[in-house]
């Protein structure tokens, strides 16, 4: 008979090293965020210069700071009517907390609501690369852009989206004081040529599209386009649920009780 596996002994130095982190270091009386002290960053340094350092690993620079920041703040909400924030707003009326309404909000946050952003920074990443390789940034931009809906392009509701000239606007400025590279800037409004022309009409930049070239510009992974939207837009599905909350509304479903819907199903029918 061949022997008995032997489990490998648990002990609080297996546990630990289960659970390894470069971002925290907790113990009894200390709270240390990437080595630094939370009670030196309370006051001394702001929001975003804290998201930064736990993604990031360093504090920011003040320039970076202050894209970051205005990158963020174009993400923060667009109303009621859109799905996170209506879902938001459902949640609350259902008798869910503000967390269960922010954790709706972000949840519905997908590929086609929510991941625009982070689509485009791929896109963006692949012509700057094909740029690096020796292409001319024209032909890359055409190479990446088969397809004829361009995430980051072209909005739903605004013929021209607000937030988008002036983020690019302060791209632009932070890149002719030398404080980004601007290669993702020219990137972007190249995009906007190539697809207008590949179209035949103008496809405006929206703030998907924007905020795609502010965090390439920054440095950030494509993957952190997603989750820098959805932390921004958490704080209006907040917003959106307080509001809620207060007028006690029940049950609140897609369209007033007093609204109905289309049914495309079989005619009524008896049970055989």
């Amino acid at each position: 008979m061949s022997e008995a596996k032997v489990k490998p002994q648990v002990t609080p130095e297996s546990v630990a090293e289960w659970w390894t982190s470069g971002v925290s270091d907790i113990a009894p009386n200390r709270i240390r965020l990437k080595g630094y002290a939370v009670e030196d960053l309370m006051g001394n340094k702001g929001f975003a210069d804290v998201i930064w350092l736990l993604l990031r690993g360093e504090l920011p620079t003040a320039a970076q700071r202050a894209l970051l920041e205005a990158a963020m703040i174009g993400g923060v909400d667009h109303g009621p009517f859109a799905p996170s924030m209506a879902m938001a707003r459902m949640a609350i009326s259902c008798g869910g907390g503000l967390n269960n309404a922010i954790g709706t909000a972000v949840n519905v946050l997908g590929d086609i609501h929510g991941g625009a952003g982070e689509q485009a920074m791929e896109i963006y990443e692949r012509i700057a690369a094909r740029v690096a390789g020796g292409e001319a940034l024209h032909e890359a931009t055409k190479a990446e852009l088969p397809m004829k809906i361009v995430p980051g392009f072209g909005h739903r509701f605004h013929k021209l989206d607000p937030r988008a000239p002036r983020l690019l606007a302060l791209v632009e400025a932070a890149a002719k004081r030398g404080e980004v590279s601007g290669r993702y800037a020219a990137i972007g409004r190249e995009v906007e040529k190539v697809l207008a022309a590949k179209i035949g009409k103008k496809i405006p930049m929206n703030v998907d599209g924007v905020t795609a070239v502010a965090f390439c510009e920054l440095g950030f992974a494509p993957p952190l386009g997603r989750g820098l939207f959805c932390l921004a837009r958490a704080v209006g599905a907040c917003a959106h649920a307080w509001e809620e909350m207060q007028r006690g509304t029940r049950i609140k479903g897609p369209v007033p009780k007093e609204a109905t819907f289309k049914y495309v199903g079989p005619p009524d029918r008896e049970v055989p």
